[in-house]
């Protein structure tokens, strides 16, 4: 799509300082820009590209100060930086706003669709499915027998969803992503060592889960997300772990089973939680932490494997970081008294 400076103006409530008639249709970095596309400035370490970018329009603060003549178009804006993250987000609904139904698709007689969705091809959509409004089913995707989507929810291309799964409104899940798979659960002294998975996942409203992610449903009962949970790519939850209102994951991270994690936790990268554990409400763990035992007090920071608060990790460090010279000096008591 194309669109003037002026246009943009108007929905960036900014002033155009050149040729409001300059069309733009894509977008581009300052000191990557090309005719056609639009950019901003924010940054002052970047105010050097604003002299001779080749972008068409230029997104910049009202106190950006000139001190050579530009070539390109300009918008002024109280803040260049949030004027152009919402220009991006219009982006991206346009770009998003997907509809119809491919022809090459398989969508059961029982299934419940609503109103202005989009089903890729090769996308299947099992028995006593119900699909909300404005969702997006994305090319490959399969959606289980008996699984609920909400209204305005995305599943782009790969998603893999089981049966029963619950999936709330306004959810974004990315591809490759697998909810409802089995939880990993044994017997070895059984003749019959699987143990049967038969619960399920919810996942409430305002979900975003990354790539590659995947969710085990529960042996009875549920697997569940709540409200605002966001996760980054490879994320593991096991059977019937439950992730609190608004916490959020970094990459690679993983959660036991049964174990309950709070509200408005930040957890990084490559942390694992082990099994029936509690996680108390605002918790911190950083990356590569290891957490074996439950985290009652909210607030926290850990750190460490096996994890523990941080200001006692920081303390045991430094003795740790002076082992080897501890040790000399042990090795060279040892050695005077064994002369005397």
């Amino acid at each position: 799509m194309k669109f003037t400076a002026q246009q943009i103006a108007g929905l960036i409530k900014g002033k155009v300082e050149g040729t409001p008639e300059a069309i733009v249709s894509k977008l581009s970095k300052i000191e990557e820009g090309i005719p056609g596309s639009i950019s901003f400035l924010s940054n002052p370490k970047y105010t050097q590209y604003i002299y001779n970018t080749k972008a068409s329009v230029v997104i910049v603060d009202e106190s950006l100060e000139l001190t050579a003549a530009v070539y390109t178009t300009l918008i002024r804006v109280p803040s260049a930086a949030a004027a152009f993250a919402t220009l991006l987000e219009v982006y991206n609904q346009v770009k998003l706003n997907k509809k119809g139904i491919a022809k090459i698709c398989s969508i059961s007689e029982s299934a419940t669709l609503g109103n202005d969705i989009y089903v890729g091809d090769f996308a299947v959509i099992g028995e006593n499915v119900s699909i909300g409004n404005n969702v997006k089913i994305y090319p490959q995707v399969y959606i289980g027998d008996n699984s609920v989507i909400g209204d305005n929810t995305t599943l782009f291309a790969g998603v893999k969803i089981y049966s029963e799964t619950q999936i709330g409104k306004n959810c974004i899940i990315h591809s490759g992503t697998v909810i409802g798979s089995d939880g990993f659960r044994f017997n070895p002294e059984s003749d019959v060592k699987k143990v049967p998975q038969i619960g399920n996942v919810i996942i409430e409203d305002d979900v975003e889960l990354g790539a590659n992610c995947a969710i085990d449903r529960a042996t009875m009962g549920s697997t569940i997300l709540r409200k605002g949970v966001k996760f980054d790519n490879m994320i593991h939850i096991a059977h019937n772990a439950e992730i609190g209102e608004g916490t959020y994951f970094a990459a690679q991270s993983l959660v036991g089973g049964s174990t309950k994690v709070g509200k408005n936790c930040m957890i990084s990268g490559q942390v694992g939680m082990v099994g029936h554990l509690t996680i108390a409400d605002n918790t911190s763990m950083t990356a590569q932490a290891g957490i074996s035992k439950s985290i009652t007090k909210p607030g926290e920071i850990y750190m460490g494997s096996p994890a523990f608060e941080i200001s006692k990790y920081r303390k045991t460090y430094i003795h740790f970081r002076n082992l080897e010279s501890l040790v000399q000096r042990v090795d060279k008591i040892e050695k005077q008294q064994a002369k005397s």
